[in-house]
């Protein structure tokens, strides 16, 4: 049977791709962002407008934070977390991925939006936009491309049989998962996977792709977004999918995306760690769900992962927890670094 020998769970966003002295780019978009526009700042479960949420944290002192040398500081701090993890990875050398993440209507839009999708075709692509597209990226973003898209197209391994095991056995489990096998042409022109996988492929296992299975969770998306209890009973059954695979190989789990942004709410991230490191699911599944919303979402990713890594016996490691602010306002990336192993 097959063994599930690592874990790991990743920050994805655009500021680890992007240099420091660029990073205020992103301040002009945050600045847009207004209730009811679908584009919400939110803090504290609650929308706000940037003045709004400045004015809310001004007692912070959060210019204390976007200093360029901060900003130097912790953009070195996280690419010292990525190459940890990638050495990690190396070390550990599974044979096969699983990769929970999600997608930003980068593929699937409002027409036909699973909770939970298990992709199980022969391959992925990835590869540049075109130029006209890259051109309509928001500043800040479009260099960010390099962190998860390689110079050229190519199609990734990916592993069929442990996908469709994985379906049916999630199906036996009582989860109506959706399934793909095949990537539709997304809304820059190209079919590839989103950036959620992309990452784990050019900075984790740096282009050296191995045979994976990309699970999809709709953490962004109302009104089916799963709650935080289905997306750990999620991972259980995934994780016992895997375990159950007739297949002498090691598997290593991956969580894409996260921690809280696009507003980074410090109390958050750091009681969520603390739930990993301590394996408190009750209180880590009870935490204000409310708080889950927008980019913070994509912590459903990793509680899918801690949930598929219960009973591995692997020890959670917080390699890094790196909040990178960009505006007074608390906007930012709070970028988090963890394995398993």
């Amino acid at each position: 049977m097959a063994k599930i020998t690592l874990g790991i769970g990743t920050s994805h966003g655009p500021m680890l791709s992007t240099p420091p002295d660029q990073w205020g780019q992103r301040v002009m978009a945050d600045k847009r962002a207004a209730p009811g526009t679908g584009h919400e700042l939110y803090f504290m479960g609650k929308p706000f407008y940037f003045d709004e949420l400045t004015k809310e944290r001004e007692k912070e002192n959060l210019a204390a934070e976007i200093t360029p040398d901060k900003m130097q500081q912790h953009h070195a701090a996280c690419q010292e977390a990525i190459a940890k993890l990638a050495q990690t990875f190396e070390r550990v050398s599974p044979d096969v991925a699983v990769i929970f993440g999600d997608d930003q209507e980068e593929l699937i839009q409002e027409d036909n939006m699973p909770a939970f999708m298990v992709f199980w075709g022969d391959g992925v692509e990835n590869g540049p936009f075109a130029p006209e597209e890259e051109a309509k990226m928001p500043p800040g973003i479009a260099i960010a491309n390099w962190g998860h898209t390689p110079p050229e197209r190519v199609v990734n391994p990916t592993e069929p049989k442990l996908g469709l095991h994985i379906i049916e056995h999630l199906m036996e489990s009582e989860f109506d998962v959706a399934h793909s096998k095949s990537l539709p042409v997304g809304r820059h022109g190209v079919p590839n996977i989103p950036h959620a996988y992309g990452f784990v492929y050019r900075r984790i296992m740096n282009d050296e792709v191995i045979p994976n299975v990309p699970i999809f969770i709709n953490t962004f998306y109302p009104p089916n977004q799963p709650t935080l209890k289905r997306c750990y009973k999620f991972g259980q059954a995934v994780g016992r999918a895997i375990r159950s695979w007739d297949n002498d190989k090691n598997v290593g789990v991956f969580a894409s995306g996260g921690l809280t942004h696009f507003v980074i709410e410090e109390d958050l991230d750091k009681e969520f760690l603390d739930c990993l490191e301590k394996g408190d699911s009750e209180r880590m599944l009870n935490l204000p769900v409310e708080r889950f919303q927008a980019g913070s979402s994509e912590m459903r990713n990793w509680i899918a992962l801690a949930g598929a890594l219960e009973d591995t016996g692997l020890k959670m490691k917080l390699v890094d927890y790196v909040p990178c602010y960009r505006s007074t306002a608390g906007t930012g990336n709070a970028m988090g670094f963890v394995e398993w192993s």
